[in-house]
């Protein structure tokens, strides 16, 4: 019987599109890094945005066709955090100005695992991702695969990119501290 619950746990589409987005990202990195040629720039993008779809799909499949799982409600974060994270660095290394980016990213995501993870201890946790972490990742994942597809950018156009990251990567930050730490709280009982 668990082990029956267990296949249905974790053996969803929505979870094996967050395992194929995973799977996407080595082959994202070495494309990307060793492309030359416009047409294996716009390869890497391809691929970025395929994961961006997937990400999508399996949101609504899981949603609506009632295949929510705790598994899913940690793979898809993790898939997305992942991409994102691999991206920048990979990005950061072509334009210094993203290593500001990535630094701001990774403060951001400890910073939540580690509440998230306290929280988790006590029986508790959000109830799902802020409406401003959810905006943060969708201009992230855009600029970054603007960055990837059009590699010849003028600089001055980098740093703007870079800024209106650092800002949405900022605002959803501050959203989160306050989500765990004011007074009127959005952490929610785990049995609720």
């Amino acid at each position: 019987m668990f082990i029956s619950n267990w296949k249905k746990e974790v053996f969803t589409i929505p979870n094996l599109l967050s395992l194929f987005r995973l799977a996407l990202i080595p082959v994202y990195v070495g494309i990307y890094l060793n492309a030359k040629e416009p047409q294996e720039y716009v390869s890497a993008a391809l691929i970025l945005a395929v994961s961006c779809l997937t990400d999508l799909v399996d949101g609504f499949i899981a949603r609506r066709f009632h295949m929510i799982s705790v598994v899913g409600k940690i793979l898809d974060p993790i898939a997305d955090k992942l991409t994102q994270f691999t991206l920048t660095i990979c990005l950061s290394v072509k334009y210094p100005m993203l290593q500001f980016v990535l630094l701001l990213f990774v403060i951001k995501e400890v910073f939540q695992v580690v509440m998230g993870l306290i929280h988790l201890r006590r029986g508790h946790m959000l109830p799902g991702a802020l409406a401003a972490g959810k905006v943060c990742t969708a201009v992230l994942f855009l600029s970054l695969i603007v960055l990837v597809l059009f590699p010849q950018l003028d600089m001055a156009v980098v740093d703007i990119i870079a800024i209106t990251d650092i800002c949405f990567l900022s605002n959803a930050f501050v959203h989160y501290f306050f989500a765990y730490f004011s007074g009127d709280s959005q952490i929610q009982d785990m049995q609720e």
